[in-house]
């Protein structure tokens, strides 16, 4: 059985941790925090240290950490020639300290630990150095999702920019919406037929042709009139896209 130790504290570490302890392949042995973990740690039944010093020999160390802490944690372990990997979507593989042998295993899935998580639909991109690390990763990859891809460092900031306008970007903007209608006090409700709609077509990833709006049909006095309601922010984030989608359909 291989041995796994987690390092990190976060959202995903917690429901890594969470799904790797049931694991009868990879064995969580040691979950490494700098600070106190939080209480739903408790549940997890495995060793918990905050010394550097103290980390246990294991086969592959997980570095589920934010992003800026990936290149001092990795640099600062205290043994060489291990497989280390991070989760960061952003973050190159190179970033890790070259004394290891490097890697990445990216989940691909917005995380919160108040919300369960089903890993058999969630894609992780892998990439290491070396081939016969890929497979030792691919391995432990699929201890959690079938879905596994080859995915290199660019690529893979490439799809984390993707991934941002698709739910980071996107959520945001119902939020802008929630806001309007608070503020001119309409039931938000009313959209909802509406949400859920785009989100039904959004799964069918019909992007291009399923735009609508005035924008898509190049109607500007329309837009102009929902200009003049808007103001600051909200007016150029409603410029700045209609002008995309103008573009995007040629009008």
């Amino acid at each position: 059985m291989k041995k796994v130790v987690l390092l990190g504290g976060g959202n995903v570490a917690y429901h890594l941790a969470k799904k790797l302890s049931q694991s009868t392949e990879y064995q969580l042995i040691q979950i490494y925090n700098r600070s106190p973990l939080s209480p739903e740690f408790d549940t997890i039944p495995v060793e918990k240290t905050s010394l550097m010093e103290a980390l246990l020999p294991a086969d592959i160390y997980i570095l589920s950490v934010k992003d800026q802490a990936i290149a001092p944690l990795s640099s600062s372990l205290p043994f060489k020639g291990r497989l280390v990997v991070h989760t960061s979507g952003s973050v190159p593989m190179k970033d890790l300290s070259d004394r290891q042998r490097r890697g990445v295993c990216y989940p691909l899935q917005s995380f919160s630990k108040e919300q369960e998580i089903d890993f058999s639909k969630i894609p992780f991109c892998l990439e290491t150095e070396e081939a016969t690390d890929f497979d030792l990763l691919e391995g432990l990859a699929k201890e959690f999702s079938p879905k596994c891809y080859a995915i290199d460092s660019l690529q893979r900031q490439y799809l984390h920019v993707a991934a941002v306008f698709l739910n980071n970007f996107a959520n945001h903007m119902w939020y802008l919406s929630q806001q309007l209608c608070s503020n001119q006090q309409i039931p938000f409700e009313l959209l909802q037929p509406l949400l859920e709609e785009t989100c039904r077509k959004g799964l069918q990833h019909n992007f291009f042709e399923g735009q609508t709006g005035p924008a898509k049909r190049g109607d500007r006095a329309v837009i102009e009139k929902h200009l003049q309601l808007l103001q600051g922010i909200e007016k150029d984030i409603y410029k700045d896209i209609s002008t995309s989608i103008l573009t995007t359909y040629g009008q």
